[in-house]
C-alpha cells in the first residue's frame, strides 16, 4: 500500500525468504488498517508459496512498531456495542493469528521500540532478534486501556503470569537484554548487525525441512493449551503426516548414507 508515493509496507522475496518491512520511520512503524491488512495477505502468500520457506519481519528507522496508528482513526458517528470488539477481532487480533498460523517460521528483526500492538506483533513471531537499542514496552496501561493484540495470551505463556502481570500493569520500557533474559527474546544484536544475523537466520530456516518446521510449529503452539493425551496424539498425527514428505525421505535417507541432507521443502 502507499501514501503520497511511499509504499509503508516493502516486500521483497530473495533466496526463499519473504522479508516483510514497516515502512512508516516518520510514526515509529505505527500501524494502520491499511498495513496490517497487506501484513496478513503477504503471510497468507507467504503460506501458500512452496517457494517461500521462511518470512523474516523487521522495520525502518528507530521503530519496530509503536503499535496501532490511534490518530488515523475517524472520530464520526456514535459507537455502539459491540464495535470495539469487532474492530479488535477483526483487527490486531487476525494479524497476530496470521503470524501465528502461518506456516512458514516467521523472524522477527526488532530494531527499535516494540509497543503495544507492536511488541504483540514480534511476540507472536517464531523468533526473535533484538538490536541492542530496541525495547518492548506494554503500553496499553499508560492509556488506560486493556492489553489487546492477544497480548494477554502471549506474554504470560512467554514469561508466567507474575512477570506478564509486572510488565502490564506498570507499562515500563523493557530494555532488549532484560528482554532476553526473561525469554522474550532469542537473541541480542548490535544495531549494526541485526540485518545481517537476520539474514544468516532466515537463510538456515530456508534451508531446513519446510514442512516439518510447520508442523513442528503447530505442534508447540498448540501443547500450551493442551492436556498431555491431546499434545501426544497431535504429536504422532504429525510425525505420520511428515514421514509422507520428501524432505523426511531425504532425512532418514542421509543419516543411513551418512551423507548431508539438501532439503527442498517438499
Amino acid at each position: 500500500m502507499k501514501e503520497n508515493g511511499v509504499d509503508w509496507v516493502l516486500h521483497e522475496t530473495s533466496g526463499q525468504v519473504s522479508y516483510i518491512t514497516l515502512n512508516r520511520p516518520e510514526a515509529l512503524n505505527a500501524l494502520t488498517p491499511g498495513q496490517r491488512d497487506r501484513i496478513i495477505e503477504l503471510l497468507a502468500a507467504a503460506s501458500a508459496d512452496p517457494d517461500v520457506r521462511a518470512v523474516v519481519l523487521t522495520g525502518t528507522g528507530r521503530g519496530f512498531c509503536a503499535g496501532a496508528d490511534l490518530r488515523g482513526g475517524s472520530s464520526k458517528g456514535a459507537r455502539v456495542a459491540g464495535d470495539v470488539a469487532r474492530t479488535l477481532r477483526l483487527g490486531a487480533q487476525r494479524l497476530i493469528a496470521a503470524v501465528l498460523d502461518c506456516e512458514k517460521p516467521v523472524l522477527a528483526a526488532v530494531n527499535g521500540t516494540a509497543a503495544g500492538l507492536g511488541a504483540h506483533l514480534a511476540l507472536a513471531c517464531d523468533l526473535v532478534l533484538a538490536a541492542e537499542s530496541a525495547r518492548f514496552i506494554e503500553v496499553f496501561v499508560r492509556r488506560g486501556l486493556v492489553p489487546d493484540g492477544g497480548g494477554a495470551y502471549l506474554l504470560p505463556r512467554l514469561v508466567g503470569p507474575q512477570k506478564a502481570k509486572e510488565l502490564m500493569f506498570f507499562g515500563d520500557a523493557l530494555p532488549a537484554v532484560d528482554a532476553e533474559r526473561l525469554g522474550l527474546v532469542n537473541r541480542v544484536v548490535a544495531d549494526g548487525e541485526l540485518d545481517k544475523t537476520a539474514r544468516e537466520w532466515a537463510a538456515r530456516l530456508a534451508a531446513g525441512p519446510t514442512r516439518a518446521l510447520a508442523l513442528t510449529k503447530q505442534l508447540v503452539n498448540a501443547s500450551l493449551d493442551a492436556d498431555r493425551a491431546t499434545a501426544f496424539a497431535a504429536e504422532a498425527a504429525a510425525q505420520e503426516i511428515n514421514m509422507t514428505t520428501e524432505d523426511a525421505q531425504e532425512g532418514v535417507r542421509s543419516f543411513v548414507r551418512r551423507t548431508t541432507p539438501k532439503y527442498r521443502g517438499r
